[in-house]
């Protein structure tokens, strides 16, 4: 387990390739497991309040996805959050931040204790997000892109009234979106980061800097993504635009340009931070001490840049000058 903390995952070619997820059970509506039971033979495990704890790292782009979605639906008390410390080391994701340096709900240190008490020959990396199910210290799911639908779709009866729809009812130009965004955006700055190649990092930067080019022109006469209103595809955009100057820009060598440089993503992204369960739930001081502290291969010397300023979040008009 501590050698796969920090596994190479880079190509032959050093190309960075993503690891896969390990859990992928869902809580879905439709399990046939009764309350109190485990997944069913199809590896769904039952909706119900108070049973699950969502484990995350507020420095991490994938698992911010979650703690939004799940202030923004509601969905709080039914179901809890832990929060680990930023800094990872070879034993993964610690609970630092909580007395005892022990997880008061799931009674472990780390992370990696629920990640081998389900399976017990993991050596892969430990992710974030992960959801817990607490009767049994079992992980249930570290597949971050389906737990944000499931929040969505499958806790419906647990929604806060007026709960935003962050799923349309024709997903198809959505997803075509959630696919590249993903593929040249999400985990563009990571190819970019953490390429071995020269060849490999030009490729990725290039085409993480030509789908931002093609989103700032989207975003030209539109206030989200898709259509006219908060979809999930805003969400996951956004933490990764939330953290591009503070780390992506300097530390990944995401450097053509500054969020602050694309007039309509940048206001974009201010408006969302002003929203309710956006800006609240972004903490720099945590994002900066995990990328910088973490990535000793990157950042040696484990310095961590003072700026920049998080007061611009705030303090810029949120639409662009008209030209």
């Amino acid at each position: 387990m501590a050698s796969g903390q920090f596994v190479q995952e880079t190509s032959s070619a050093g190309e960075w390739k993503r690891q896969g997820n390990r859990f992928t059970g869902r809580i879905t509506r439709d399990s046939t497991s009764r309350p109190g039971e485990g997944p069913d033979d199809q590896g769904r495990w039952p909706v119900e309040p108070g049973r699950y704890r969502l484990v995350v790292s507020l420095a991490c782009p994938w698992a911010h996805r979650s703690v939004i979605v799940r202030r923004l639906l509601g969905l709080e008390d039914p179901i809890s959050l832990a929060i680990v410390d930023p800094v990872r080391d070879e034993r993964g994701w610690r609970f630092t931040l909580d007395a005892g340096d022990t997880d008061p709900v799931l009674g472990i240190k780390f992370l990696s204790e629920a990640y081998l008490r389900t399976d017990p020959s993991y050596d892969g990396r430990v992710t974030v997000p992960a959801i817990v199910d607490t009767n049994t210290g079992d992980v249930v799911t570290n597949d971050y892109p389906q737990i944000t639908l499931d929040l969505s779709t499958e806790w419906t009866d647990f929604h806060k009234p007026g709960a935003p729809q962050l799923i349309p009812p024709d997903r198809a130009e959505m997803d075509v979106l959630i696919d590249e965004i993903y593929r040249d955006v999400n985990n563009g700055v990571y190819r970019c980061g953490f390429a071995t190649s020269q060849e490999a990092y030009d490729a990725a930067y290039d085409a993480l800097f030509a789908r931002l080019d093609v989103l700032e022109g989207r975003l030209q006469d539109r206030e989200y993504l898709v259509g006219d209103t908060l979809r999930e595809v805003d969400i996951r955009l956004f933490t990764t635009l939330v953290r591009f100057d503070a780390v992506y820009h300097g530390h990944f060598k995401c450097n053509r340009q500054k969020l602050t440089e694309f007039p309509n993503l940048w206001a974009y992204a201010r408006r969302l931070y002003q929203r309710p369960g956006f800006g609240e739930t972004v903490d720099f001081d945590q994002i900066k001490r995990h990328y910088y502290v973490t990535h000793h291969n990157i950042n040696p010397t484990g310095i961590i840049p003072k700026g920049p300023d998080p007061r611009v979040w705030i303090s810029w008009p949120v639409r662009p000058e008209p030209r």
